[in-house]
C-alpha cells in the first residue's frame, strides 16, 4: 500500500487564508494546496523565486485533512499611521508607495497622513491532521526529504501568517494506505469524538455515506502569484467510533 506523510498542524494561532477581499483577510476551514506547498517549500529553504520548483511540488501533492479540534475564530484588528510620501517594502523586493489623494488628513506637525485598516482572522486552539503522498514518488524531493526537512527545517516555519509559529512537531508520522480517506479514518483520533470529525480529501481517494463534491479553488501559480484553477474535493464526516470499511 501507499505510504503516507502525516503532518499535524497545531498553533495559538493559525491561519488558512481564502479570498482576500478589501482589507477583510478571511480564512477557511481546511489549508489551502497552495498552503501546504509553501510549507514544504519552505521547510527545504526553497526561495519565492524558484516558482518551477513550487509549481511542480504542487502537481505532485496528494493530501487530505481532518479537522480534529475546531477551536474558535478570533478577528485582529490592525492599523498604521502612513505619510503621504510613505514607502513599504513588498514580496517583490521592492519598495512601493500609495496615491496621493483626499484620505490623507493634515496631522499636528503639518504633514498629511491617512489611518490603514487591516482586518485579519484566525483560528485559535485548532488541530488539523494532514495524509499525503508525492505522485511520482521516486521524483525528488521524495517523502523522506520532505519529512527530514520538517524536523530539520532550513527556516523558520509558520502556519499560514508569520506570527503563527507551531506549537508541536510538525511532522507526526507515517501511515500505510489505499487512499487518503482510508488513512484519515484509519489513523486513531487522539480523543474520543462522538459528533464526529469533518474531513476534506480530493475526489477519487475514497468516498463516504452522505459525503458531498465541491469545486476548490486552492492551488496557486507561482510564476504570476496568483490563484487560479479549480478541483474537485469531497468533504464529509467520520464518528470517532467508526472502523475503515
Amino acid at each position: 500500500m501507499p505510504r503516507h506523510l502525516l503532518l499535524r498542524l497545531e498553533a495559538p494561532l493559525m491561519a488558512f487564508g481564502g479570498e482576500t477581499i478589501d482589507n477583510f483577510g478571511i480564512i477557511r476551514d481546511f489549508p489551502a494546496l497552495s498552503m501546504v506547498t509553501g510549507l514544504l517549500a519552505n521547510a527545504l529553504g526553497w526561495r519565492r523565486e524558484e516558482t518551477a520548483r513550487h509549481n511542480r511540488l504542487q502537481e505532485r501533492l496528494i493530501m487530505g485533512m481532518r479537522l480534529e479540534r475546531q477551536g474558535r475564530r478570533i478577528q485582529d484588528y490592525q492599523t498604521a499611521l502612513l505619510f503621504e510620501n510613505d514607502q513599504g517594502w513588498t514580496t517583490q523586493g521592492v519598495p512601493e508607495g500609495r496615491a496621493k489623494s483626499p484620505s490623507y488628513a493634515p496631522q499636528p506637525d503639518g504633514r498629511k497622513a491617512l489611518t490603514l485598516q487591516r482586518y485579519r482572522d484566525y483560528h485559535a486552539d485548532l488541530s488539523m491532521l494532514i495524509a499525503l503522498r508525492l505522485e511520482p514518488s521516486d521524483e525528488l524531493p521524495t517523502l523522506d526529504d520532505l519529512a527530514t526537512a520538517l524536523d530539520h527545517p532550513a527556516r523558520p516555519l509558520f502556519i499560514g501568517r508569520k506570527p503563527c509559529l507551531p506549537s508541536r512537531r510538525l511532522f507526526a508520522g507515517w501511515h500505510e494506505g489505499e487512499s487518503i480517506l482510508d488513512v484519515l479514518r484509519s489513523v486513531p483520533l487522539p480523543t474520543h469524538s462522538p459528533e464526529g470529525v469533518r474531513l476534506q480529501w480530493p475526489d477519487g481517494e475514497g468516498a463516504l455515506p452522505g459525503d458531498r463534491v465541491l469545486d476548490l479553488c486552492d492551488e496557486r501559480n507561482w510564476t504570476s502569484g496568483v490563484h487560479g484553477g479549480w478541483r474537485p474535493i469531497r468533504e464529509g464526516r467520520i464518528r470517532g467510533e467508526e472502523k475503515p470499511a
